[in-house]
C-alpha cells in the first residue's frame, strides 16, 4: 500500500482576472475550487494511474470534511483525524498578469492529535510506500517528520520526501527512496547560487552522500534531472504546450515517478512518467487526468 501523509491540507480557491489593481474592488472572470496539500495531490495522481493509496494527515471543519468527500468521490482512501477545532485551509491562487498566491496557516494540531497520527504510522508495513510532502502548520513541532520517520525505523518501508529546507535536510538521515527539490531549494540548503549543471550535480551528489537514494532536481520551466542510486543521470525537458498552470505540477512527477517505479522497477521509465504527469498537470486546470497524461507520455516517448 501507498500512503500519503499531508499534515495541512487545503482547497485551493483559483481565481482568473483580466488584471488585478490593488485598493479597488477587482471582478474575476472565471472561479475554480480543487482541494489541495502536497500529499493528497500525489493521491489524486496515483489514482488516475490506476494505483492504490490511502490519504493521512489532518483535516478540520467544513472543509476539512469537503476534502474527505472529494477524495472518496473519486475512489481515495482516507483515514485523516478530524480536529477538534478550526478549518482546513482555505489557500488563494489569483491568476491574473502575474501569478501569486495567499496560503492560509491551517489549523491548531495539540499533542495528543499528532500523538495520534503517530499511531496510524504504526499501521505501515514492511513494503509499503510512505509519501510525506509538504509543509507544517506552525503549531506542530520542527521535528514533526522526524518522529514519523522515528516510527518506521527497522521496518522495510520506501520513503518518499517532498519538502523543502530543514524538514528535508533533518528528513536524510532516515535513507528516504526519493526526494524532490527544486533549484531554489537546492540554493536554501547549501548557501550557493546554481549557476550551471555541474554545480546541481554537486548539491544532488551530496545529498545523495547524507542518504537520499534518488534525487530529481526540479528546473522549472527548463524541465528536471534525476540522480539514481546506481549513479545514473537522466535528464528531461518541457514540451512546447501553453502552461494553464504549475499548481501541483511537482507533486504529480512524485506520483508518476513512483506509479512508474511500482510497475517496472526501471528508474528511467519511472521519470518519464514523472515527467509526463508533470507537464500534464502544468498543461491543465487542476491536475493532470488519465487521458491527458497517456497523450504527454506518448509525445515523450516518441522524441
Amino acid at each position: 500500500m501507498i500512503y500519503t501523509i499531508t499534515l495541512n491540507p487545503s482547497i485551493d480557491y483559483t481565481v482568473h482576472l483580466d488584471s488585478f489593481t490593488p485598493g479597488i474592488t477587482n471582478r474575476t472572470t472565471n472561479e475554480e475550487y480543487h482541494i489541495g496539500g502536497k500529499g493528497i495531490n500525489v493521491s489524486c495522481i496515483l489514482s488516475e494511474l490506476g494505483i492504490k493509496s490511502k490519504a493521512i494527515g489532518f483535516t478540520a471543519g467544513f472543509t476539512g470534511k469537503a476534502i474527505e468527500e472529494e477524495l472518496e468521490a473519486k475512489g481515495i482512501e482516507t483515514d485523516f483525524i478530524r480536529l477538534k477545532d478550526g478549518i482546513s485551509r482555505i489557500n488563494i491562487k489569483l491568476k491574473a498578469k502575474e501569478e501569486s498566491e495567499i496560503n492560509s496557516q491551517g489549523p491548531h494540531i495539540n499533542d495528543e492529535e499528532f500523538d495520534m497520527l503517530l499511531r496510524k504510522i504504526d499501521m505501515i508495513s514492511n513494503g509499503d510506500t510512505l509519501v510525506i510532502a509538504g509543509s507544517i502548520p506552525n503549531t506542530m513541532p520542527d521535528n514533526s517528520y522526524e518522529r514519523i520517520l522515528e516510527r518506521l525505523k527497522g521496518r522495510d518501508v520506501r520513503i518518499v520526501i517532498d519538502a523543502a529546507k530543514n524538514l528535508l535536510v533533518d528528513s536524510l538521515k532516515y535513507k528516504p527512496f526519493l526526494i524532490k527539490p527544486n533549484k531554489q531549494e537546492l540554493s536554501e540548503i547549501f548557501g550557493t547560487e546554481i549557476t550551471s549543471d555541474t554545480v546541481i550535480e554537486e548539491c544532488a551528489g551530496k545529498l545523495k552522500n547524507m542518504g537520499a537514494k534518488n534525487v530529481i532536481v526540479s528546473l522549472g520551466g527548463s524541465g528536471a534531472v534525476l540522480f539514481d542510486e546506481n549513479a545514473h543521470i537522466y535528464k528531461s525537458g518541457v514540451l512546447n504546450e501553453r502552461v494553464i498552470s504549475t499548481v501541483g505540477s511537482g507533486d504529480s512527477m512524485v506520483a508518476g515517478f513512483i506509479a512508474g517505479y511500482e510497475k517496472t522497477n526501471d528508474y528511467s521509465y519511472a521519470f518519464t512518467l514523472g515527467t509526463a504527469c508533470g507537464n500534464a498537470t502544468a498543461f491543465s486546470s487542476g491536475l493532470a487526468t488519465r487521458e491527458k497524461i497517456d497523450e504527454i507520455l506518448n509525445k515523450l516517448q516518441s522524441k
